[in-house]
């Protein structure tokens, strides 16, 4: 057996709002994040992220970040792709502090991954939901770049 490979499909840009206060869940501070919109591009989808999504995180006592996004794309003919991809990301508390104050951060220094499911109607993105994808992720001031990868 070979060992699988990563596809580069797609890049996507994500505008959020500041973090809401959820409150505790579990023992752990609990925000959501409102995705305010973004574009998505790349050698296998183009469009852009419908306004309207969340980000659903749990901040534990570390730093550490347990998320789920849930979102939409609009793909350039107007495919709706629906998105949920879950997360974790990591880094020593002197980034995350960074981090939470909305600090840029050289992306070397925080470990972002992700592991997305995308569903798409029977058609030209149909492919998106018949493969498994691995993410990176960056966080920058004013939202979140991601980078997907179909696991071939």
């Amino acid at each position: 057996m070979q060992p699988p490979t990563l596809d580069f499909a797609f890049e996507a840009r994500v505008s959020v709002s500041p973090a809401l206060d959820a409150g505790v869940v579990h023992g752990n501070a609990r925000r959501v994040i409102p995705i305010t919109g973004g574009i998505v591009e790349g050698p296998r989808l183009n469009g852009r992220v419908i306004p309207g999504g969340a980000d659903w995180q749990i901040v534990y006592a570390d730093g550490a970040i347990d998320l789920t996004a849930r979102y939409t794309i609009e793909a350039t003919d107007g495919t709706l792709i629906g998105v949920v991809n879950r997360g974790l990301r990591t880094a020593a508390p002197d980034v995350l502090a960074k981090l939470a104050r909305r600090e840029a951060v050289d992306p070397s220094l925080v470990y972002f991954r992700t592991t997305p499911v995308f569903e798409a109607p029977e058609g030209p993105h149909f492919w998106l939901t018949r493969h498994i994808f691995v993410g990176t992720a960056q966080r920058h001031p004013e939202g979140v770049q991601l980078r997907f990868f179909a696991v071939l």
